[in-house]
């Protein structure tokens, strides 16, 4: 299916304008997260403390990303994106002036404010400007083409990384980046028709499942990002060369799968969806407790990365359920408590770790067995939106 097909003559403008940050915005990060370790190791010669504090404060600006509301007070939504994106680039290309601890605590807080707080943005001008069938859509596609970007950037790596020192390559993604947000910031892709925003900070009883799911969605993530790749290093002795593998695979099936999943959220929604998703979850944080199979865990590692993908139908949930008018703050609080988990999960599980690996991936299903029962509240409380719809169109009439 063509964007035309499923994209709004008035919002392919805003279409084009999202796909063009978000595949820049996967490269910068993409070629930041491949560079940074051996930089830091080789160059910067920084030890695993300070790895880690590096890895700590780069989950800081995701936790702040409720100062996004505050930010539309003085900028409009899709400037700030191209704003975002562009100091995402400065992030990434100075980082290479800059090798030692400080300096690179310093280049990862911009480039990591630039990244979340276009996420942020993104996310909410995509639930505004397209509508209940458009949306998933559209998140599908971008996530297909930010897994190209992820392959592209890799490649492009692996080639030039034989000939120039890491200064030179930050060098390179940064300034393609900054290049492209300049770009973006002459455009104007808004519509002046749509509701306005409200630019002070929303929290609503009746959007406490989006919260709770959001919160799951983020510890889950920690699960896989802090643990899943340490499990497979650590105990099944995967090489450099193995996990680039896993990484290639994972944005090729990715790049396929996204779009299915889209379009699954239209045809069945989003109760089974999520269902499926951590189900799923349940089966391979098992599988990460107890196997010895290192072709097993190679499979669940796929799989995992996968059905992250699935949780694009929480947002659309949201979508369906919230007023208009709250959904660029709402995704700035629902970016800040999926970051919540950021800051204790990998504590937490850390020291859990040094007990028994295994009780980590089992908090894993614990968390994944909540959240598949939270998502069969779901067809409440879309009931509940179009009975309260319902109502208020008969005190109109």
């Amino acid at each position: 299916m063509t964007p035309k097909e499923f994209v709004a003559p008035s919002a392919r403008r805003m279409f084009l304008f999202l796909l063009v940050l978000t595949v820049v915005s996967a490269l910068g990060l993409q070629g930041w997260r491949t560079l940074i370790k051996n930089f830091s190791v080789e160059v910067a010669h920084l030890f695993g403390f300070e790895m880690g504090l590096v890895q700590s404060i780069r989950e800081i600006p995701g936790f702040l990303s409720l100062l996004v509301i505050y930010l539309l007070l003085f900028v409009s939504e899709h400037r700030l994106a191209a704003l975002s994106v562009l100091i995402m680039g400065l992030g990434v290309g100075l980082t290479g002036f800059l090798p030692f601890t400080s300096g690179i605590v310093f280049t990862t807080l911009i480039m990591s404010f630039g990244f979340h707080y276009y996420e942020t943005v993104s996310q909410s001008l995509t639930l505004q400007y397209f509508d209940h069938a458009a949306a998933p859509l559209v998140f599908g596609r971008l996530r297909s083409l930010g897994a190209v970007s992820n392959i592209v950037v890799g490649l492009m790596i692996l080639l030039l990384s034989a000939w120039l020192e890491y200064k030179t390559l930050f060098v390179i993604l940064g300034g393609l980046v900054v290049a492209v947000g300049m770009w973006c910031l002459t455009q104007d892709p808004s519509d002046k028709e749509l509701p306005p925003q409200r630019r002070k900070m929303v929290f609503r009883k009746k959007y406490w499942l989006f919260y709770a799911l959001t919160l799951l969605a983020g510890s889950r993530r920690q699960v896989f990002v802090a643990f899943a790749v340490f499990l497979l290093v650590q105990k099944f002795g995967f090489t450099i060369q193995e996990i680039t593998i896993l990484f290639v695979a994972n944005n090729v099936v990715g790049y396929f799968i996204n779009p299915l999943i889209a379009k699954a959220v239209n045809r069945f929604g989003e109760r089974h969806v999520l269902s499926l998703e951590y189900a799923s979850l349940i089966f391979v944080f098992a599988v990460y407790a107890t196997t010895d199979s290192k072709l097993l865990v190679a499979g669940m590692y796929i799989l995992d990365h996968l059905v992250f993908n699935f949780s694009m139908a929480i947002r659309t949930f949201f979508q369906k359920i919230a007023d208009p008018r709250d959904i660029a703050p709402s995704m700035a609080v629902g970016f800040t408590i999926n970051h919540v988990a950021a800051v204790v999960i990998p504590v937490l599980g850390g020291l859990l770790w040094l007990l028994d690996y295994r009780i980590v991936f089992l908090g894993g299903v614990g968390l994944a067995a909540v959240s598949l029962v939270l998502v069969q509240l779901i067809p409440r409380q879309l009931a509940g939106v179009r009975s309260g719809n319902a109502a208020a169109k008969q005190v109109a009439g």
